[in-house]
């Protein structure tokens, strides 16, 4: 601000970092991720500041909308999985272009409508409570699926070889269907352990 020519005054805007951005790119590197990137508008010197604090492998600075989303394809080509973490207008194509957008509940709506996946709340560290989510279910998965191959086989043999009647296959096959299904209704995770997720990382 001037007056008469005269510098009277400063304003200064800041955009805080997040407290928790720090150790949750820690974490995501400890859960497996071995590259995290930050794309983002603001000018080199900002953009650089903050990756040092963060300690993400690489940062791309002064980038428009469609930059993030090629970066995203150049990645893909070299086989790549690549999730995509954003919350405003500018992230939707590469949340559109990623194998999973995530989008944090406070994010702009279209990017909401686009992404796959909306974490409630403003912790970053439930980045950590939904990849184990996500390793628990595939695990469940698997763990149905050998399951049910295993035990109707050998219901099927018993019936074959004429040992179990076929009314006993019924009982049994419906009855392991039953107790798979109460299973997979239970918790995944501890939801002590989810409420903390740096602790489980």
């Amino acid at each position: 601000m001037a007056e008469n020519g005269v510098l009277t005054g400063v304003i200064m805007i800041e955009d805080p970092l997040r407290e928790d951005a720090a150790k949750t790119v820690e974490m995501l590197h400890k859960a497996g991720f071995d590259k995290i990137v930050m794309m983002t508008g603001d000018s080199d010197r900002i953009a650089k500041v903050v990756s040092k604090k963060v300690g993400v492998d690489e940062y791309f600075s002064e980038v428009l909308p469609e930059d993030k989303a090629a970066f995203i394809n150049e990645e893909h080509e070299k086989g790549r999985k690549v999730i995509m973490i954003g919350d405003g207008i500018n992230d939707s194509p590469a949340l559109s272009a990623s194998d999973a957008g995530i989008v944090i509940s406070s994010g702009a709506a279209i990017a909401r409508e686009i992404a796959d996946i909306t974490i409630a709340g403003e912790d970053l560290g439930n980045l950590l409570v939904l990849r184990e989510l996500s390793e628990k279910l595939m695990e469940r998965i698997h763990s149905n699926y050998r399951s049910i191959l295993t035990f109707n086989s050998f219901l099927i043999l018993m019936g074959a070889l004429g040992i179990f009647p076929a009314t006993t296959t019924a009982v049994l096959h419906n009855s392991s269907t039953i107790l798979i299904g109460l299973h997979s209704m239970t918790d995944l995770i501890d939801k002590s352990v989810a409420a903390t997720p740096y602790a489980s990382a």
